[in-house]
């Protein structure tokens, strides 16, 4: 089916002092917008996701053209929050007065609204993740696939104290068009991505470093993933930051049009376990589904680009298409971003692949 896609462009108020609002440390937004040598970011872009769109290239399911140009960033961040990790993260995005999206595990949010709130705070811009982070939610039953994706909206929004994106990512960006269909009907946005990270498997900093800047450079830029429960990726975000504006890279910030209503059932059931939670984490702090980690600009005016893309037929059954699907996903193979494997494809993960950490 083909689509079009409506591109409003308009000026708004600076996205430095909509953070400000926000709780942003200004001290911080002072010394970015004095210094005049910050990354910053170049533009933003303005989601509708009324019509459940897809954006981002890795995946076989009928998708939006990428709305990045040549040489621009969208920085994502999967999985957390996890504190010790996650607020090292902002902390270096407030030093280069830049922002990202974040998709948060739902009961990793539930574990930690306090960075949770933090990530919303400082500016960025906040989506979801399941509640639980199933390795391949395709294998399971459109009904429970669907609870996850459902739970995790109003696990993450009642962590966050407030309305979050209709922003999703699937885990291991394990897609289907039956899952796609559903956040169609619910008007949530799902993201994959066009460079992958892989710090899921690389721990040492220095090859991890090596290879996303490489994998962006021959992507000339594209959505970027990352983990925020990986300690190596906090160590190199400074200098990977730092070698985008040596490298001539703009960083863009995605935004939403609207916010996710979450069931009513989900939060009624969740907000005791919230209450719950923080009562215990002192005593007994979560230990991530991936295991234990070791704890280790001026006020401008800013081009905000608005899109709108029109709906796509989606399948409503695993069963239709499935010959299509099977030819797609060979094509895929060939011609798929790099960091993309036929591992990955065998397991049904693209670099969203969690391993306990030694």
């Amino acid at each position: 089916m083909r689509y079009i896609t409506a591109a409003i462009v308009s000026v708004s108020l600076g996205l430095w002092a909509s953070a400000a609002v926000a709780g942003e440390p200004a001290d911080g937004l002072h010394a970015c917008a004095k210094s005049g040598q910050a990354l910053g970011v170049s533009r933003i872009v303005e989601i509708d996701t009324s019509t459940g769109a897809l954006f981002g290239s890795i995946s076989t399911q009928s998708r939006e053209a990428r709305f990045l140009d040549a040489k621009e960033v969208v920085l994502t961040f999967d999985d957390g929050p996890l504190p010790t990790v996650t607020r090292s993260i902002l902390d270096t995005l407030d030093r280069f007065c830049t922002k990202a999206t974040f998709y948060s595990v739902g009961r990793m949010a539930v574990a930690y609204p306090s960075t949770v709130k933090s990530i919303l705070e400082r500016g960025h811009t906040l989506g979801s993740h399941t509640w639980s982070h199933p390795l391949n939610l395709k294998r399971l039953s459109i009904e429970k696939a669907n609870e996850e994706i459902e739970k995790g909206h109003a696990a993450v929004t009642l962590a966050a104290g407030q309305p979050i994106a209709p922003f999703f990512r699937f885990p291991g960006l394990s897609d289907s068009g039956p899952m796609l269909k559903h956040l169609q009907h619910r008007g949530i946005a799902a993201f994959t991505v066009d460079v992958v990270s892989n710090d899921s498997y690389i721990s040492d900093p220095e090859v991890l470093l090596t290879r996303v800047v490489r994998e962006v450079e021959t992507n000339k830029g594209g959505i970027v993933l990352f983990h925020d429960i990986k300690p190596a990726t906090a160590r190199i975000l400074p200098r990977f930051l730092a070698e985008l504006q040596a490298r001539g890279f703009k960083v863009v910030h995605m935004r939403a049009k609207g916010t996710v209503e979450p069931l009513a059932e989900h939060m009624a059931k969740l907000t005791p376990v919230l209450a719950k939670a923080q009562k215990d984490a002192a005593a007994s702090p979560l230990v991530p589904f991936y295991g234990r980690v070791k704890p280790g600009f001026g006020e401008d005016d800013m081009t905000v680009t608005a899109i709108a893309p029109v709906a796509r037929v989606r399948q409503e059954t695993v069963a239709a298409k499935v010959g299509a699907v099977k030819a797609a996903k060979v094509v895929a193979t060939k011609t798929a971003v790099r960091g993309w494997t036929a591992r990955d494809e065998a397991q049904g993960q693209w670099g969203a692949v969690v391993v306990p950490e030694k």
